[in-house]
């Protein structure tokens, strides 16, 4: 039996990952945005174009949970 390698999923894609610390005192390492996700030729920081990728993703998980998450308080690049 030989061992197989892993697919990635989503192609080649790259990723850039973040620490994001909500107003509740929550926290989530690691959340990863892809970085198409993050161009930059609009101008935006960012810091903010993560901001709203990640609110896209806190959108989505709670529309399946049910349960919303709190206001992002802060976010840093890891």
């Amino acid at each position: 039996m030989m061992a197989r390698k892993k697919s990635s999923g989503k192609g080649g894609s790259a990723f850039m990952m973040f620490n994001v610390t909500y107003e509740d005192g929550m926290v989530t390492s690691n959340r990863r945005i892809a970085n198409e996700l993050l161009d930059l030729s609009f101008g935006d920081a960012i810091k903010d174009l993560a901001r709203t990728a990640i609110e896209d993703q806190d959108n989505e998980i709670a529309q399946r949970s049910g349960q919303r998450r709190a206001k992002i308080k802060s976010i840093a690049a890891v």
